[in-house]
């Protein structure tokens, strides 16, 4: 029996790279679980999209959010209680259209959340128009003779922004992917995976993917290294790129102040705000 499924249909297409992600992502949580995090701890957001019906499908805790916004939520999750391992899906129009700044801005603070992106270059519940990371003449409903635009880097953007864990995993290769998803979460910091997900029904990316992924044996040395493997245009490289230790967000912030398990008592609480009132 699945004890992380809920009673919601499936309705991704047949063949959805989403069908492998949700499953790297149950395996993830279970090995999580054998280290001792439970999975009481695991709370997840999503955005709006294909990729969003993830939240349905999984019986976790968290809040559905709204487009572009699930980074910025798990942010207000982790500040509240530092205890919670937090992790945020977005698909890469989500993240890198509607969400850039909240992406940008959560590398930079090295706010201590998870950000696991179903990146297939298009916007798949709204019929294959396409997205910042879409190839150079893609052709969709919004760009019929083939969009004129460069494609955005994930791994390239989220390196320069500040990201301590930057990784890039394939449904395809599933348990590689799980163990990438408990390396991300276990990380302290602000983790990206960028996860190559083709969508059968408008960018059908399994062959071309299948022939240019390669797995890393090692992780990239230092940040022009890391930076150096993102950029590569010959292959698609898999795994962890780049991993550095930094104080996250929450720590700098206040430490080892839980504003959850540490507050005061209620008594504590109008005992203060009675005070406040009194005559001086």
């Amino acid at each position: 029996m699945d004890d992380l499924a809920t009673y919601a249909e499936n309705t991704w297409c047949p063949g959805c790279g989403n069908f492998g992600i949700l499953s790297a992502f149950k395996k993830a949580v279970r090995k999580l679980e054998e280290k001792g995090i439970k999975r009481g701890r695991i709370v997840i957001s999503a955005g709006i999209g294909c990729h969003g019906k993830i939240f349905d499908y999984l019986k976790l805790s968290g809040l559905y959010s709204i487009h572009g916004r699930s980074m910025a939520t798990v942010q207000g999750m982790k500040i509240a209680n530092p205890d919670l391992k937090v992790v945020a899906f977005a698909g890469d129009g989500d993240a890198f259209g509607e969400g850039i700044s909240h992406m940008i801005f959560a590398a930079k603070r090295n706010a201590d959340i998870t950000v696991i992106i179903h990146d297939n270059g298009v916007y798949g519940l709204t019929t294959g128009q396409y997205t910042p990371t879409s190839e150079k003449g893609f052709k969709g409903p919004s760009t019929p003779k083939g969009s004129i635009e460069e494609p955005l880097n994930p791994l390239a953007l989220m390196l320069e922004a500040g990201a301590t864990f930057v990784a890039r995993g394939f449904p395809v290769k599933l348990d590689h992917l799980a163990d990438i998803i408990v390396q991300a979460i276990e990380h302290e910091g602000f983790s990206f995976v960028d996860v190559l997900q083709p969508c059968v029904s408008f960018y059908n990316t399994y062959k071309k993917y299948n022939t240019m992924v390669e797995i890393l044996d090692h992780i990239p040395a230092d940040y022009q290294k890391a930076m150096a493997v993102a950029k590569r245009g010959d292959k698609l490289p898999l795994g962890v790129i780049y991993k550095i230790q930094k104080p996250p967000f929450h720590k700098e912030l206040y430490g080892d102040w839980n504003p959850v398990m540490k507050r005061m008592s209620k008594e504590e609480r109008r005992k203060r705000i009675l005070n406040l009132f009194q005559p001086r």
